[in-house]
């Protein structure tokens, strides 16, 4: 796995604050992101961890901090945010909702350039598009077919591809391997690690499958309704979780590890709604550990060994 590049980090989000009218999706949450780290993002569906991806790209209405190569993205418009945006894309869950399906792929792949490289040729455009193709397993073959002639995989290369023609130093990776066949997902999970590596790429990858997570990420970041439970470096957030919620979300989605040894505790209830949270931590009513003080007081993220976790009981 790679590691970080760079003491200045290439992303840091302070206090990200996303609502949707009486609804809190995220709630003051903070990370930072290196050169060519990967950090993953995850929790239960309705942790905020979409809302947090399209925030960062500016696709919905934020607020906070969130410096990217030292300039507030949350405070750009115009020309500079346009500028900024080539260096940040993102690949979408679905691959085949996410590309025009009345675009070849030619055409798919090539539109970034059209956008952002006015001055290339048509020749080079093309030269350009194969080889992106070339790097993410697909040829010349598929220049002309639409996306509905594509398979899922074949799709989410191509959505790749269509990222990765600016050099982006940022990929943000929502679900990108969810909707997949479950030899397709490795094959992607592969192709994105080798494509993080030989263009020291930063990826923001977010996701539901804690094996694909471990397998490509540095560090993880543990959501819970729009709260940051617990972030750490992947070995130690695996080996030795330290808030009731990771534990319960590593418990309760199996890895592929026959000397596991971790006890399983699968989460208990459900979730309350976003628009009525309780007072003190919002994990309490489902956590096992819970206390009085867990009713009255929210934790403030601490360290206790290698992660940052928000938990009164992080030491027991």
């Amino acid at each position: 796995m790679k590691t970080a590049t760079s003491q200045t980090p290439l992303l840091a989000v302070q206090d990200l604050r996303v609502r949707y009218r009486t609804l809190t999706a995220v709630a003051g949450v903070s990370f930072e992101l290196s050169a060519g780290e990967s950090l993953g993002l995850v929790g239960e569906s309705g942790s905020g961890k979409s809302s947090i991806a399209r925030a960062l790209l500016r696709l919905i209405p934020a607020a906070g901090t969130v410096l990217f190569r030292g300039r507030d993205l949350l405070a750009m418009a115009g020309a500079d945010l346009r500028a900024m945006r080539e260096h940040m894309q993102i690949i979408f869950q679905d691959p085949q909702g996410a590309l025009d399906p009345r675009m070849r792929v030619a055409e798919l792949v090539a539109e970034p350039l059209l956008e952002f490289r006015t001055s290339l040729t048509p020749p080079e455009r093309q030269d350009a598009v194969a080889k992106m193709l070339a790097m993410v397993g697909m040829g010349p073959e598929h220049l002309p077919h639409y996306p509905h002639q594509l398979s899922g995989g074949q799709a989410q290369r191509v959505g790749i591809a269509r990222a990765l023609m600016l050099s982006p130093q940022l990929l943000i990776c929502d679900e990108p391997v969810a909707a997949l066949d479950v030899s397709i997902k490795s094959q992607i999970a592969n192709l994105l690690r080798d494509l993080r590596d030989e263009r020291q790429l930063s990826l923001l990858f977010i996701a539901h499958d804690l094996a694909t997570v471990r397998f490509l990420c540095d560090r993880v970041c543990v959501l819970y309704l729009g709260r940051m439970m617990e972030i750490a470096p992947r070995d130690a957030l695996y080996g030795s979780p330290r808030h009731p919620y990771t534990r319960a979300l590593l418990a309760a989605n199996p890895l592929p590890d026959p000397a596991r040894t971790q006890p399983r505790a699968p989460l208990r209830g459900e979730a309350p709604r976003a628009s009525a949270l309780p007072g003190g931590c919002v994990f309490r009513d489902r956590c096992p550990m819970a206390v009085a003080r867990c009713s009255s007081e929210t934790p403030l993220p601490r360290l206790v060994g290698a992660s940052i976790v928000a938990c009164h009981r992080a030491d027991d």
